[in-house]
């Protein structure tokens, strides 16, 4: 059996599809569904189990069953960067995390877990995987400490050599539905461009970037999950890796990307940004895929551009979600 921890929301119910697809059913989805609208992901989903999130943390040291796990894909964790409740996030997002892993490593469990560009703050010490550069770094929300502190925690464990963990880029594509204003661009822009004509991006505040030519890692979910999928069967491999394409577009880019997969003409209205995100924005990030290629992995990141396509001409027109094709 294979758990997936926050199994109904974005990337976790789209590595539960990409199990799927590889023949696998026998899963666990761990969550916390409450009233938001991210069951529909589970729709089409083929999975054994569901068990809330604070049931789960009981259960594995009390359900003899559960030891005999083959691995815990722990996805599960608050990723709104603008959350303001710090001590919710370290509970959340260091401590739950803190427990699977150090039960996964004395049960011989192999643990997969979420951790966050986030965790490399304004980019100014770079966006190195490298274990000897954790300390470096300075999170500039609480979302990227609390993912942060975990893998320091980790390293100084010395758990790094036994679990992976993923440093999320921006991802985007097909089951992000639910994630209110933490949606991607692409499901915003496409929302906008179809009922205004018009797409609104940021301002830039700084000289060397100009309206909209700050640039991200955008990196679609199917390719994460491809990345993931071959983690998941290089057991050999442990510790920190990018996931994101290593090539870094402007935000004018992915908002034309938009428009040309619509088949409509460029339209961007730049806006202010809002007061409380100036101090906690990167103007910058592109994820070095170095280590993770040097490991082995024969997945590329597909172009922007190819991307975009399939996820408005194959999902947001339809407003399918990865399962139900």
């Amino acid at each position: 059996m294979i758990i997936v921890t926050g199994g109904a929301g974005f990337i976790g119910s789209a590595f539960v599809w990409k199990l799927n697809q590889e023949g696998i059913e026998d899963i666990l989805i761990v969550d916390e569904l409450a009233e938001s609208d991210k069951w529909e992901n589970l729709v089409g989903l083929r999975y054994q189990n569901y068990i809330h999130k604070e049931d789960f943390l009981d259960l594995i040291f009390t359900d003899a069953e559960l030891k005999q796990v083959d691995a815990i894909i722990h996805m599960g964790a608050c990723s709104a960067t603008t959350e303001k409740d710090g001590d919710f996030l370290m509970e959340n997002n260091f401590r739950y995390t803190q427990i699977l892993a150090e039960w996964s490593i004395v049960n011989g469990v192999h643990f997969i877990y979420a951790s966050s560009a986030a965790t490399y703050g304004d980019g100014s010490k770079g966006f190195s995987d490298n274990h000897d550069t954790i300390k470096d770094y300075a999170p500039i929300n609480r979302y990227g400490y609390s993912k942060h502190f975990f893998d320091l925690y980790a390293n100084r464990k010395g758990w790094l050599d036994k679990i992976v963990g993923l440093k999320f880029f921006n991802v985007f594509g097909p089951n992000e539905y639910h994630k209110d204003d933490m949606k991607s661009l692409v499901c915003k822009a496409h929302k906008q461009i179809l009922e205004t004509g018009k797409i609104k991006l940021f301002k830039s505040y700084k000289e060397d970037y100009s309206d909209g030519g700050q640039k991200r890692d955008f990196v679609y979910i199917k390719d994460c999950v491809d990345m993931m999928w071959w983690l998941l069967n290089n057991r050999q491999i442990a510790g920190l890796y990018n996931i994101g394409t290593g090539d870094s577009q402007t935000w004018n880019n992915l908002a034309e990307s938009v428009f040309k997969a619509l088949g409509k003409t460029t339209n961007i209205d730049y806006i202010e940004m809002p007061e409380n995100l100036k101090n906690q924005y990167q103007y910058f990030t592109e994820a070095p895929m170095a280590k993770l290629q040097d490991a082995g992995c024969p997945i590329k990141a597909r172009p922007l551009a190819e991307a975009v396509d399939d996820y408005v001409n194959t999902y947001l027109n339809s407003k399918s979600h990865l399962s139900m094709l």
